[in-house]
């Protein structure tokens, strides 16, 4: 089994029933033996970077990507220099197709987002989902910093799966089962580049219009599209296709 046209849904099942007691590096050790060069890490968050870490001792010819939307935060492109020099590796940034950008600000606005969930997902859609389609198509397989207790649209989240929203791709999510606490006794123990946000009450960072402090006593994500429902709170990278 080399690649993903090889792995069937019963192949998902049998490698998760091996997986799901393994350890995190154990996971990715089988995912990078499996697809390397053809699967790489989608790199956001403090769980992302912590999976890179550890995908790097591994294999420090792993490839890591990151989605520039335009609108992140100063502090989460320092971060991405800082993981470069860490570990001299090359981060490989994709960016949105500028005349769909402009297209759709000159026709709803540079924050249209705030006005409805339908316009936020369009947002996500052109400065988010349209550039992962692009880069996955590249691949047989990418990895995910995911974990099961980060939202209620995670809950049932498996080791590995395929995901149907992007062209039947392997889709490897290490830390699934890890805890928020887990993902900083990881970081702070081996010394990991994290943005600096996470230590301003920013514990789950998108775009800086769309994130905001979580409060105490808050959901880790409730700073993420504060004005929606739970339910609708996905950029649409993470969503099974139906």
């Amino acid at each position: 089994m080399t690649n993903t046209a090889n792995m069937t849904e019963t192949d998902v099942e049998r490698v998760n029933a091996d997986l799901e007691s393994k350890s995190a590096q154990e996971v990715l050790t089988w995912a990078l033996e499996t697809f390397h060069p053809g699967i790489a890490m989608a790199w956001s968050g403090a769980e992302d970077v912590a999976v890179v870490d550890m995908m790097l001792k591994i294999n420090p010819d792993a490839r890591v990507f990151t989605l520039d939307t335009g609108r992140l935060n100063p502090e989460t492109y320092d971060v991405i220099d800082r993981v470069r020099k860490r570990y001299g590796c090359d981060v490989e940034v994709l960016f949105p197709q500028h005349d769909l950008v402009e297209a759709m600000v000159r026709s709803k606005g540079i924050n249209l987002f705030y006005d409805s969930v339908d316009n936020r997902k369009e947002c996500c859609g052109v400065r988010k989902v349209k550039p992962l389609r692009r880069m996955l198509h590249s691949l047989d397989a990418w990895v995910t910093g995911l974990r099961r207790d980060q939202a209620v649209t995670r809950t049932v989240l498996p080791r590995v799966e395929i995901d149907t929203a992007f062209g039947e791709i392997v889709k490897v999510n290490p830390i699934a089962d890890w805890s928020h606490e887990q993902v900083w006794e990881y970081i702070k123990s081996n010394d990991v580049p994290y943005n600096d946000l996470h230590d301003r009450g920013y514990p789950s960072i998108g775009c800086a219009p769309c994130t905001r402090v979580v409060e105490a006593g808050e959901d880790i994500r409730a700073g993420r599209w504060w004005w929606e429902n739970p339910e609708t709170k996905e950029c649409g990278l993470h969503l099974k296709q139906k």
